[in-house]
C-alpha cells in the first residue's frame, strides 16, 4: 500500500479521534448497551439497537484511523525546503485574475482537506494546477463554470 501524505498537524488531529473514540467513545458504548440490556427483552429494545449501531460505527471509525494513521507519511510543513516551489503543505498566496481577488490555500492530504478552513486536498484540481509552481507563475484551473487563472503571489511553508 502506498503511504499517503498528510501533514504533521493533520496526523496529530487524527490521533486525537482515535484517542477520544478509544477511551471515552468506546467506554460510553459498552455502558449504553449494559444499560439498554438490563431492560429486559432485547428483540424490541430500541435502546440497545441504537447503542449496538453506534457500537458498529466507533469500531468502524477507529479501524478506519488506525489505517489512516498507519499507511500515512506525516509531513511537517515547517520543515520542507523546496525553494520557493509549490509542494505538498505549502501554503500557497493566490490572485484571481478575473477578480483580482486574493485567496489562501494550503495543500494538505485527503483526510484533513477542508475548504472552510482553505486547506485543499493533494488530489484536488486546483493543488494539481499548483504542485511545482512558484510565485509569479500562473495556475490554470479547469473549475465547473470553466478554466479559472489565479497568479500565485507566494508560498510558504507554516
Amino acid at each position: 500500500m502506498n503511504a499517503l501524505p498528510i501533514t504533521k498537524y493533520g496526523a496529530q488531529l487524527l490521533k486525537d479521534e482515535l484517542q477520544n473514540l478509544k477511551t471515552k467513545e468506546r467506554r460510553a458504548v459498552i455502558d449504553a448497551i449494559a444499560e439498554a440490556r438490563s431492560h429486559g427483552d432485547l428483540s424490541e429494545n430500541a435502546e440497545y439497537d441504537a447503542a449496538k449501531e453506534r457500537q458498529s460505527f466507533v469500531e468502524g471509525r477507529i479501524a478506519e484511523l488506525e489505517g489512516i494513521l498507519g499507511s500515512a507519511q506525516i509531513i511537517d510543513p515547517a520543515t520542507l525546503d523546496a525553494d520557493g516551489r509549490i509542494v505538498f503543505g505549502a501554503t500557497v498566496y493566490l490572485e484571481d485574475l478575473e477578480s483580482s481577488q486574493t485567496v489562501t490555500y494550503q495543500i494538505v492530504g485527503v483526510d484533513e482537506a477542508d475548504l472552510k478552513k482553505n486547506k485543499v486536498s493533494i488530489t484536488s484540481p486546483i493543488a494539481r494546477g499548483m504542485i511545482g509552481k512558484y510565485a509569479g507563475d500562473v495556475v490554470e484551473v479547469q473549475a465547473p463554470s470553466g478554466i479559472r487563472e489565479y497568479e500565485v503571489l507566494s508560498v510558504e511553508y507554516i
